[in-house]
């Protein structure tokens, strides 16, 4: 692994450094992706590991911000946060709006657009929904993670968000072992 990876262990580590942070997703707490190795410095007990259940996942994500917890959460393949889309859309985008600004919410979502290299997972591990999900979020930043040096400001930055959007992190599979 190289610098890109380094720096996603960091800014993996400055989030589990953080009081009101839990990581939930899948390859959180058990092995399965490159994601769990980035990471080995959060604690265990800030951990939960869910099953292949997207769409709840960002609805248990969006319930437990509304507690004052700052949610990352994790879904290792871009193609599978399709999945979540009606809570991510629906949802955590308009919530402030019908809500009439009572709630707020922000969570962290940390997925990746599947490596190619050195085997090929087939289509529906790699393909890119960036452009759909800024033309239907609104109140939610989407980042791409193109450069090593990118990461760490970037996590710094949806964890520290004082304007009420919530962040979309998308790292790319094949970077790991290329930068």
């Amino acid at each position: 692994m190289g610098k890109y990876f380094d720096e996603l262990s960091r800014a993996m580590k400055m989030l589990g450094e953080k009081e009101d942070t839990y990581f939930i997703g899948q390859s959180v707490a058990c092995e399965g992706t490159s994601i769990f190795g980035t990471l080995k410095n959060v604690p265990m007990e800030k951990r939960l590991e869910l099953p292949i259940f997207e769409e709840t996942q960002a609805g248990m994500s969006l319930g437990m911000c509304l507690n004052n917890t700052k949610v990352i959460s994790i879904f290792p393949r871009m193609d599978f946060l399709i999945c979540a889309t009606s809570q991510i859309v629906n949802h955590l985008n308009r919530l402030k709006e019908y809500s009439g600004g009572e709630y707020i919410p922000s969570i962290i979502i940390r997925t990746a657009i599947g490596a190619d290299k050195p085997l090929d997972p087939q289509a529906q591990h790699k393909n890119s929904y960036v452009e759909a999900f800024r033309l239907m979020c609104d109140n939610i930043e989407i980042i791409e993670l193109h450069e090593p040096e990118d990461i760490f400001p970037a996590y710094e930055k949806a964890y520290s968000r004082t304007d009420g959007k919530s962040t979309i992190l998308v790292e790319f599979g094949n970077f790991l072992g290329e930068k």
